[in-house]
């Protein structure tokens, strides 16, 4: 199968956006599906506001045609919600094409701690977006129920996957082994919605560290001086900063998943969380973290778990399983509608009037 797999989200940013959809189209390729990412690279862009690393495509609309001409997708899924996702669904619509979509981020949550806007408004636009898929893809059956009671509708589940060939149990990084323990740490984008402080400002013996970067780092290090920030790790560096954690803390109330977790406990390392969802559908309480209103007391329960338990336990979550989710999810574009992909907006125009018309004349 060809598939189109738009995001507004690419590298070089780091979050779980991103290494999902590079995840999933590495496994589906390797499955022997053709994957073309439409990305905002090499377009004109500007930062989105209070996330400079983010960048947005500016009029992406020609863009994503010439792509969608030139591949011919069997099926398209557009994975973000921003101008590059809008104008695939734009495309899309005027040439009622069917496509799936995917709620990777809670944004009314992102954009009511910055701006006075209420959820209902950013609900309702949300909701305006996913209803013109054939099917929306969400990641956690919490999720799917928060938003059924939302009113989205033809919710699909597709879970997330771990590369157990990349994070498992590693000698600790050298940086992280000489802090004092326990070694307390957490992973991800520095940013007001990842709830950070909830973490930072327990009194709590051992170290905390800070994987990761983001608009908040400044403002965090100059706040919490005692705390270790070490910017973004990757790869196989990443995985020995894990396996130097006794716990990884997970402070989010706010994610849809939290690709962290899984990756923490296939390092042998429990997860302490608040019991919210993406926690909720991910740890094993009391087996592979503990999840607490009591952030501290779940750190403390956590460091008591069995780390071997931990790794092994990780391996429930699959990429391969994942993929055969999404695949089962898509929206295949029938062969008499494939055409329609190299038409422009102004032909796709004149078709439908043209057959109004006879529609019309046939039945006078």
């Amino acid at each position: 199968m060809r598939i189109a797999l738009a995001s507004d989200a690419w590298a070089p940013q780091t979050n779980g956006v991103v290494t999902t959809l590079k995840c999933t189209a590495e496994t589906l390729t390797s499955l022997g599906h053709v994957v073309r990412i439409i990305s905002p690279q090499g377009l004109s862009c500007c930062a989105c506001p209070s996330y400079p690393e983010i960048r947005l495509a500016l009029w992406p609309g020609p863009y994503v045609a010439r792509e969608l001409k030139a591949f011919r997708p069997h099926a398209i899924h557009i994975a973000t919600e921003g101008p590059l996702g809008l104008a695939v669904r734009r495309y899309c619509r005027a040439r009622r094409v069917p496509f799936t979509t995917s709620y990777h981020t809670r944004y009314p949550e992102y954009v009511r701690a910055r701006w006075p806007i209420p959820l209902s408004a950013s609900y309702a636009w949300l909701r305006r977006f996913h209803g013109a898929a054939t099917r929306t893809f969400v990641s956690s059956a919490t999720l799917e129920a928060q938003l059924r009671g939302r009113g989205f509708e033809h919710l699909h589940r597709w879970q997330r996957g771990v590369n157990l060939r990349t994070f498992r149990p590693l000698p600790p990084h050298p940086e992280l082994a000489r802090l004092p323990r326990p070694v307390m740490a957490c992973v991800g984008r520095l940013a007001i919605e990842k709830n950070l402080e909830a973490f930072l400002g327990l009194d709590l013996p051992g170290t905390k560290v800070m994987i990761g970067d983001g608009p908040e780092r400044r403002t965090l290090e100059a706040r919490y001086p005692g705390a270790v920030f070490t910017g973004y790790r990757f790869g196989e560096e990443l995985v020995h900063c894990l396996s130097a954690a006794d716990v990884l803390v997970f402070p989010s109330r706010t994610d849809t998943f939290g690709l962290a977790m899984i990756e923490a406990n296939a390092c042998g390392v429990p997860v302490a969380a608040f019991p919210v969802p993406g926690p909720l559908d991910v740890i094993e309480q009391d087996v592979t973290g503990v999840l607490h209103d009591d952030l501290a007391e779940a750190i403390r329960s956590a460091l008591r778990l069995d780390r071997r338990t931990c790794a092994a336990r990780a391996a429930r979550f699959s990429w391969h399983a994942a993929c055969a989710q999404f695949l089962a999810g898509l929206a295949p574009i029938p062969l008499a509608l494939r055409a329609t992909l190299a038409a422009s907006r102004s032909s796709v125009i004149i078709a439908r009037i043209t057959a109004r018309r006879q529609t019309s004349g046939d039945a006078n």
